[in-house]
């Protein structure tokens, strides 16, 4: 974090920026993720393999045109010579020389070619195998994985880190290989050249592979502060922006623009010491490349005067000794996208590794349903150390509408969950019809049930299709059919594109209480045989209320429902009101029943009304 303090009447910008690797960015396994994931490449081992082979043909053959190159310079001193001696000057052995480079360079070219077509085939199949098996992961884990783990967790996951895997993979592979081939061809040819030459190029190596180590080492711990700060910034930008009315509201503004001055000065310290110090690399690296230049010339030199060498192999030396330090820079790099690239993946894995719903065998769908619930001795909790629900007990008949009020923490939702086996029960039962609901799959049970929810989602598409969505096989007089009993129809059609407007969860051309109504018209669409009612009409006004409340009265009729609500005005006629409180039912009966005992209900029904007034 930036601080100021006053000097002789200046400012002074201090900086207190942490710069220490950060572990999100390695792996907490290196090798066993290491494995892993290469299993997952298994399948495209074929593509991989050529992709090596045609990695080394094509640096093989760039490895060995400096020497040519120093061939055809042997070759033209000899003409030279030859001419200033008045013999006959032969230029064609100069000419199949070249013709002999421009072939191996063409042979490079192609080579280089199917290496990064082929290698950005492979990583696309391997990422999106990875991104395949994350989504059919997700569709299998339970609520509870949702429940304790943010949702932008999970997206960066999928697609933050499988991009970041996309990123590094092909370079990771194709940089390796070349500089692996380029560094170990080139050692072999020198070697096999000049002894004496090579000692000399090889003599500037570990100073170079030093600065480079350091360099690049002190500029990561910063390029992670960059990263860290670019995210704070992007966050503070997407808060304000998304909440400017409560920003404006609260006269926030003059204090909004000062946090983000203070991360934007934290951001330009960063990102200015990362792209100074990795910038600092190929100076330092070009002095110990220009010094080693002077010393092959200058022993070259030494050399070719005493005729243990010749001048075209000092040029190819030349060439070599800048080759020659590149693949160390280059790994260095590599290191660091792999232990980035591992890190995502065992990120992912570890998504992979997570406990899922059991495997249920498909069988025929629950028939003739009549939705008799029963809560037998029912124990329940989030975590084993704070038991939310002991020995429940209840028992619902078809067709009743049955309330559940309560403090918030009581345990409303967690009756929904169960039902919907969202979780499961610790102990006890939960029958329908005298069945073990344990005893139907879940996608079996989850067509028995239709849940109106407080938050309303919408995906984006038209009305029609957000209402169908229930029942793909849908016709147009089924959909409006559905709008109608919602009390939908007529605002639908008062809209430009009346079925047909396009709308989605963001969507500012309906009100919160119409696009309620729209998910009433897709429960309804559904028939199902129970309904779950979970503060429908909290986050509507009092007008709009009374239209859902006829749309869940049409709904309601002659099915068992389920009403979670905090407006008790909106649950009077209810059939059964329960009234739980740390994960029991205190009080249960009718409205007037409970009236009568002023109990837990009457308190609560007497602070709304007398809040209400």
């Amino acid at each position: 974090m930036s601080k100021k303090s006053a000097k002789n009447g200046e400012t002074v910008k201090k900086y207190d920026i942490h710069v220490q690797s950060d572990s999100k960015n390695k792996p907490k396994n290196f090798l066993g993720t290491l494995k892993r994931f290469l299993k997952h490449m298994y399948p495209q081992r074929k593509l991989l393999i050529f992709v090596v082979l045609c990695g080394l043909i094509g640096t093989a053959m760039m490895t060995v045109g400096p020497l040519i190159i120093g061939r055809i310079i042997d070759v033209i001193q000899l003409q030279v010579d030859r001419k200033l001696a008045g013999l006959t000057v032969d230029l064609s052995g100069v000419l199949r020389i070249l013709g002999m480079l421009l072939c191996i360079y063409a042979v490079s070219s192609v080579m280089t070619f199917f290496q990064w077509d082929i290698m950005a085939r492979v990583t696309q199949d391997v990422v999106k195998s990875l991104r395949k098996k994350v989504n059919d992961k997700l569709s299998r884990m339970p609520l509870k994985y949702f429940d304790s783990h943010p949702r932008g967790e999970i997206m960066s996951c999928m697609i933050n880190d499988a991009d970041n895997i996309n990123l590094h993979l092909q370079n990771i592979i194709l940089q390796t290989v070349t500089s692996l081939v380029t560094f170990v061809g080139i050692l072999v040819i020198m070697l096999v050249v000049s002894r004496e030459m090579t000692l000399v190029t090889v003599s500037i190596l570990p100073a170079g592979a030093a600065i480079a180590t350091l360099i690049v080492k002190r500029s990561r711990g910063y390029f992670r502060a960059q990263w860290k700060k670019t995210g704070q910034i992007n966050r503070h930008m997407e808060e304000m922006y998304t909440g400017h009315e409560v920003v404006r509201s609260y006269s926030y503004e003059k204090k909004a623009m000062e946090e983000f001055d203070e991360i934007n000065e934290d951001l330009f310290f960063v990102s200015r010491k990362a792209q100074f110090i990795s910038g600092t690399v190929m100076p330092f690296l070009n002095f110990v490349n220009n010094f080693g230049y002077v010393l092959i010339c200058v022993f070259g030199a030494y050399f070719v005067l005493n005729q243990r060498i010749t001048l075209g192999i000092v040029v190819s030396f030349v060439t070599y000794s800048k080759l020659f330090t590149q693949p160390i820079v280059d790994m260095a790099n590599i290191m660091n996208n792999i232990q980035s690239s591992l890190a995502s993946a065992e990120r992912i894995f570890d998504l992979l590794d997570e406990g899922e719903e059991s495997f249920e065998a498909e069988e025929e769908p629950e028939k003739n349903v009549r939705g008799h619930i029963e809560f037998e001795h029912v124990y329940f909790s989030y975590s084993p150390d704070k038991p939310l629900i002991s020995d429940l007990n209840l028992s619902v008949e078809p067709g009743q509408v049955v309330a559940i009020v309560g403090h918030t923490g009581a345990g409303k939702t967690t009756i929904v969950n169960l039902l919907m086996r969202f979780y499961e029960v610790d102990s006890g039962k939960i029958k329908i019809d005298g069945k073990d609901i344990r005893k139907i799959t879940r996608k079996n049970l989850r067509k028995l049930y239709g849940m109106v929810l407080q938050d309303t989602w919408l995906f984006n598409g038209t009305i029609r299709d957000n209402i169908a969505y229930a029942k793909t096989n849908a016709t147009d007089d089924d959909v409006y059919s559905a709008a109608k009993r919602a009390c939908a129809h007529d605002f639908i059609m008062s809209l430009p594109n009346g079925y047909d407007t396009v709308v989605g969860e963001d969507s500012d051309n309906i009100s919160q209480g119409q696009k309620q109504l729209i998910t009433i018209a897709r429960t309804i669409l559904s028939d199902p045989t129970i309904l779950i009612f979970d503060e429908a009409t909290s986050s509507v006004d009092t007008k709009t209320e009374k239209m859902v409340q006829q749309a869940m009265d049409s709904l309601t009729k002659d099915k068992t429902s389920f009403i979670i609500a905090h407006r008790l005005s909106t649950i009077r006629e209810a059939d059964v009101i329960l009234v739980m409180e740390n994960g029991a039912i205190v009080e249960s009966g009718s409205h007037e029943e409970l009236m009568k005992k002023k109990g837990a209900y009457h308190t609560l029904y007497m602070t709304q009304y007398s809040a209400n007034r």
